[in-house]
């Protein structure tokens, strides 16, 4: 199969509108050919005039670990051309920026989630290009979480960094159908065009998703591996919590854990309470001692998601649905447990991140309602779920 920037370059009658015009690249580490060639490099070997570089979260380099790690403005070393940070001192192109292109490539891997900030990124890109009337083209890549969908949708007021609209946690979409989808849905008035990948089939094995015979490069600092994207949905919720989520150790938001949890324990009454959530993947108690960031140098009991080899079921693993589930648990074993965390995240203050991630309350007051069953979070995802589905049928490319 060919990625968006394989065909772009491959086939000459794509690169055509690009003639004499001022092009902008946004990219990150895995913005890369199907050699492994960095796209900025490609591009300018094929004659495109690449004016300027931007970055999302974590940088063009992908050198800063954490959340809110700000990345500076520099000059490339290698071609002198500007490179301009969407996530330091604004997390939307100024106009000083948006002078310097007459047509931004956006190459950039999501992980097929609404959370990942390269989501919002874009809308934010579209939003200016429509203000200062350049063209946003997206070289699509593969979703490598698929077409599922899962999770409640983001409410009317919950808007952040990590929710840029109403959709779902994992909304099933790529890169380039999301973009579709933000035109749509905002009304945004902007040349738009995707340059759609070809031969990519999300409901194949062995990858579902993702093709199998291309190199999975870190998309972030914390992204190692296709299990963890698979499972990122659903761990990202880590982060609003006082739980581990792996940083600091060499699976990171694949397993959870924390100093007084009894990991076995937790596993029994996830088991106990809804079994058929717990489908599509195996958990396995694990300890671990992070080497930084919550609990560091701490020994941790924890679990480990594995949503991968033989245990890997696709059409039943929900990691929304799992991490939840664990939440609920620790809830029941521990009720005075300190689960939410309180600290400003991605510039959201004056609200729990565990809210900010979830596009409303809905998900912590479910884990926080002894009353609650998994039934009736079922019953308000579900819906949400469904009306998702009815939404993104006109964005599909593939």
């Amino acid at each position: 199969m060919k990625f968006g920037i394989d065909r772009l370059l491959a086939e000459p009658e794509l690169r055509a509108p690009l003639a004499g015009k001022r092009v902008a690249l946004l990219a990150h580490p895995a913005s890369l050919t199907a050699d492994l060639t960095h796209s900025l490099d490609a591009l300018i070997e094929a004659g495109v005039h690449v004016s300027a570089m931007f970055g999302p979260q974590h940088g063009v380099r992908g050198d800063l670990q954490d959340n809110m790690m700000e990345s500076p403005d520099f000059t490339d070393p290698v071609y002198g051309i500007p490179v301009f940070s969407l996530y330091g001192e604004v997390r939307r192109p100024t106009g000083q920026s948006m002078s310097s292109f007459d047509v931004m490539l956006v190459d950039l891997q999501d992980l097929g989630c609404r959370i990942y900030t390269y989501v919002t990124t874009l809308l934010y890109v579209l939003e200016a290009a429509a203000a200062h009337g350049k063209s946003v083209w997206v070289l699509d890549r593969p979703n490598p979480a698929g077409r599922p969908i899962e999770g409640l949708t983001l409410q009317p007021g919950w808007e952040s960094f990590v929710g840029a609209g109403p959709m779902p946690m994992r909304h099933g979409l790529t890169l380039g159908e999301l973009g579709h989808w933000f035109v749509d849905h905002f009304k945004l008035d902007v040349d738009y065009r995707v340059i759609a990948m070809e031969g990519w089939a999300p409901g194949d094995a062995p990858g579902f998703g993702w093709p199998v015979e291309r190199l999975w490069i870190n998309p972030s600092p914390n992204a190692p591996n296709l299990n963890m994207a698979r499972a990122y949905p659903g761990s990202v919720m880590l982060e609003g919590t006082t739980l581990s989520e792996g940083r600091g150790t060499t699976r990171p938001l694949e397993l959870f854990g924390a100093p007084d949890i009894v990991a076995r324990d937790v596993i029994a009454e996830m088991r106990r309470l809804a079994p058929g959530w717990l489908a599509g993947c195996a958990l396995r108690d694990i300890w671990f001692e992070p080497t930084f960031h919550k609990h560091a140098k701490t020994l941790c009991n924890g679990v480990h998601i594995h949503a991968e080899s033989h245990f890997y079921d696709h059409g039943r693993f929900r990691p929304w649905r799992l991490q939840a589930l664990a939440f609920k648990a620790i809830r029941q074993l521990y009720p005075d447990y300190p689960l939410w965390r309180d600290f400003p995240y991605e510039y959201e203050f004056g609200k729990l991140a565990i809210d900010v991630i979830n596009g409303g309350p809905e998900l912590r007051d479910w884990v926080d309602d002894a009353g609650a069953a998994p039934g009736d979070l079922d019953m308000i995802a579900a819906r949400d779920e469904t009306a998702w589905a009815e939404v993104r049928a006109a964005h599909l490319l593939y």
